[in-house]
Formats: structure tokens, C-alpha cells, sequence
């Protein structure tokens, strides 16, 4: 039996499984200049770093002044989004190493992510990482995108889990709200570093300031073995 015993882990994917930012960034500077909003930088970008892409793109909208249907905009975002992520996305190799790790546990998994089905498929698919992560759940097949607990209550739901006894990846603050929200623990490893002292990841199990360079798969294996009191 698995020592993780009841555990079940749920990944957010951009940012936290991949690093589809850049992606997300080129994907939504196109779709901007195609409004003629062309001084969109990354600096603007990391704004909008956790929340689902329709939230995303309807912010867009209202801020800029955007006259294109919420849909229409939505729909061609995604479709560049997915061309890029095609033909490139990195995973992190800690997290590979993770996922496989709770694999040959038989480790309950899924991931909960504000991506669209479509680019969550073509992305797992992509790397590999789908014959692991067979329960999907987008914010788009919610009421709400995080902060908002729908997401990750959906995934617990799936996979049958008690939320109290499923454990988050995240990146963003949105999505450690939510974890928080949803009444499990989270393992933060924050995106933008600058965002780490952010109240929501406060409520993190484990906050990890470092960001992808801190995490390992061995020491976050190592701390969800750990009884929860512990944790």
C-alpha cells in the first residue's frame, strides 16, 4: 500500500506541471495586436498569472476597451495559445519526476487548471504527461475559475476524494486562495517570485519562496507522507 495512504494530489498545470507562460504571453500579445493594442509587455502579463483565460480575456476587454464579442476574442487567444503549445512546452523535470514518483504509487491524481479543455489536452498529450493525469477539470466546466474552490472541489469530486485529504500544486495566489477555499492543503511554489508574500499563499502547507528552483519531487513526496497534523 501506498504510504501517501488516502492522499490524492491535485496539479494546477500552467506555471506549476509547465512553464506555458510564455506561450500564454506571445499568445495573448498577438491577440491584442490584433485589436491594435500592441504595448502589451510581460511585466503586464504576470497580472493575470493564475486566473482562468475567460476571465483573462474579459478583463482584456473591459480595460482596453476591446469592441470583438468576449467569445470571439476567447476563440482566437485560444487558438494561437495552441499552435504555440504544439509546438513547444516545457515541463518542469521535478515535476515529471513527481508525477511519476505518485504513479508508481498508485497515486490518486488529477489536474484542475483556467485553461481551456482543448489546450489542457494538447498540452498533457504533448509531454506525456496524460498517461498519468486522466482526470482533467477545466475552469471553464465550473461555475468559477479560482479563487474560486470550484475547480479543485470538481477534481475531488472525480476522483471520489474527501477534499480534506487532497493536497494542491500551485503557482499563482489565485489558485492557493482556492486551494484554502476548497478546504485542502497546498504545496505553493510561486511563479513570480515577487508575488510570494502574497496573503494567499500564506495559507500554504508548504510555501516553496523559491519557485521551481526550490522544488524537488523526493522532498515534496517526502512531505505529503508526512501525517497532515504534521504538516
Amino acid at each position: 500500500m501506498s504510504t501517501l495512504g488516502r492522499t490524492s494530489v491535485i496539479f494546477d498545470l500552467d506555471g506549476t506541471l509547465v512553464d506555458s507562460e510564455p506561450n500564454y504571453f506571445e499568445a495573448g500579445r498577438q491577440t491584442l495586436a490584433a485589436q491594435g493594442i500592441t504595448d502589451f509587455t510581460w511585466a503586464e502579463h504576470e497580472r493575470y498569472v493564475g486566473i482562468s483565460t475567460r476571465e483573462t480575456v474579459a478583463l482584456w476587454k473591459d480595460r482596453y476597451a476591446l469592441r470583438s464579442p468576449l467569445d470571439a476574442l476567447l476563440a482566437d487567444m485560444n487558438r494561437r495559445y495552441l499552435e504555440l503549445a504544439r509546438a513547444a512546452t516545457h515541463v518542469y523535470p521535478e515535476m515529471r519526476r513527481f508525477v511519476e514518483l505518485l504513479a508508481a504509487e498508485d497515486a490518486s491524481m488529477a489536474v484542475a487548471s483556467g485553461s481551456a479543455p482543448a489546450a489542457i489536452e494538447a498540452i498533457l498529450t504533448g509531454t506525456g504527461l496524460a498517461a498519468h493525469l486522466t482526470t482533467v477539470v477545466s475552469a471553464d466546466e465550473v461555475a468559477h475559475g479560482k479563487p474560486a474552490p470550484d475547480v479543485f472541489l470538481e477534481a475531488a469530486r472525480r476522483l471520489e476524494a474527501d477534499p480534506a485529504d487532497c493536497v494542491v500544486l500551485e503557482d499563482a495566489a489565485p489558485g492557493a486562495a482556492a486551494a484554502h477555499a476548497a478546504g485542502m492543503r497546498c504545496i505553493a511554489v510561486p511563479y513570480v517570485a515577487a508575488q510570494a508574500d502574497d496573503p494567499a499563499f500564506a495559507t500554504a502547507g508548504l510555501l516553496l519562496r523559491g519557485g521551481q528552483r526550490e522544488f524537488t519531487a523526493r522532498s515534496a513526496y517526502d512531505w505529503l507522507a508526512r501525517p497532515a497534523s504534521a504538516s
